[in-house]
């Protein structure tokens, strides 16, 4: 019996890490239950801290804890997905290509930035979407220094005042800074489509937010987006140009592509819908996870959001309950009823808030130190020994807040 994991993001990893942990709990051998996780790299790209500098140092290294587990590791990028003979098929690191057989599926192929058909975004746009782009980007800002400064070189324009825009925002007015001179007077402007910043946390944080954001200096347009992009700035719907160098879009996540090829049902991101045992709806033998999924938190009305809070918890519940049918034991359904935020906001601290009301908590400096407690400690992998790898892996207590 084989179970593939599609993906090394937060929800691949805990659903291998509880497959794992069901199957030692079983006293099932790897050679009765095969556990394989597929991916281009093993390692977890850490990205909810993405904004921050230097992000090439933003990755956490996973054989070791995969082999401390018994989980095969497969090199490649899963191309195919062929449900009806339970089939996939891999193209390696080498430029060959396998086919993989599985008894279960777990589709954790996380999500990716969605770029619409703007003028000049996909050649003058920038991201903190995946590690490529982080870097890609952090490289461009310290390019700054060598540019003449006119032309907008020391303006930043964040399009999408939503979570990731605000992290990327207030962090870059330290950003500049640090590779400007101290004396440098950058100028960052958020732009979001809603007619206020933060759209999706509500009336109660948002005072918060603003605060933050006039004591960092950071601009917002709100009510316009942008509808075109050049060399030398950006043009917004309100018709207002602002010259810059630098574009980051932060507009909105869709489910990896390779969720289309289950032949299943998705809502409007593009993520699978999921029973309460996280299984694809009429696709037999294959869940998904984390951001690939669309699953109900609680039974009045909630449901998972796309980001590594539920990823994580969602790919425990995930991994369980491939390994369970496959075992024979019960399966559990998924829940999630704690919600909490913890917002960055560069020098200006953090904003924690609890519950679906988003209310908030702690604020500031005691914030901050929260958030960094949750980015470097909290959402990293387990250290690679057995017992304390699969101990981490209860999916009743992957990500209790």
């Amino acid at each position: 019996m084989r179970i593939v994991i599609i993906g090394a993001g937060f929800a691949g990893m805990y659903a291998a890490l509880s497959a794992a942990r069901l199957r030692d709990i079983q006293g099932a051998s790897p050679d009765e239950l095969e556990i394989a996780l597929v991916a281009p790299e093993p390692t977890l790209v850490v990205r909810p801290r993405l904004y921050e500098p230097k992000p090439e140092t933003l990755t956490a290294p996973l054989l070791d804890v995969l082999k401390s587990i018994d989980v095969v590791y497969m090199q490649g990028s899963a191309e195919t997905v062929d449900t009806k003979s339970r089939m996939l098929q891999v193209a390696t690191a080498k430029g060959t290509r396998k086919t993989l057989s599985y008894d279960r599926l777990v589709v954790a192929t996380g999500s990716r930035l969605f770029r619409p058909n703007i003028p000049g975004l996909a050649e003058h746009a920038f991201s903190v979407d995946q590690l490529d782009d982080a870097i890609a980007l952090d490289r461009h800002l310290h390019g700054l220094a060598d540019r003449p400064a006119r032309n907008g070189r020391d303006t930043v324009v964040v399009a999408g005042g939503g979570f990731t825009g605000i992290e990327t925002a207030t962090e870059m007015p330290a950003r500049l800074r640090t590779i400007l001179g101290k004396d440098a007077k950058p100028r960052v402007i958020i732009v979001e489509r809603n007619g206020a910043i933060a759209p999706d946390m509500g009336a109660g944080p948002r005072p918060v937010i603003e605060d933050a954001l006039r004591k960092l200096g950071v601009e917002t347009r709100v009510g316009a987006g942008v509808t075109s992009l050049d060399e030398t700035g950006v043009t917004l719907s309100n018709g207002e140009r602002i010259e810059t160098e630098t574009v980051v879009w932060a507009a909105g996540i869709r489910a990896a592509p390779l969720t289309q090829q289950i032949p299943a049902e998705r809502d409007n991101f593009g993520r699978l819908l999921v029973d309460q045992d996280l299984r694809v709806t009429s696709v037999p033998g294959v869940f998904a996870t984390g951001d690939a999924a669309k699953a109900a938190c609680d039974d009045v009305g909630n449901f998972a959001l796309m980001s590594c809070q539920h990823a994580t918890r969602m790919g425990a519940f995930a991994g369980n309950n491939a390994a369970a049918e496959l075992l024979g034991v019960p399966t559990r359904p998924y829940h999630q009823k704690a919600y909490v935020t913890c917002l960055d906001l560069g020098e200006a601290g953090a904003l924690f808030t609890r519950g679906w009301e988003r209310k908030v908590e702690i604020v500031g400096e005691v914030a901050k130190k929260t958030k960094h407690e949750i980015n470097t400690v909290w959402i990293y992998p387990p250290r690679a020994e057995r017992a304390a790898a699969l101990a981490s892996a209860d999916p009743e207590h992957v990500t209790e807040v």
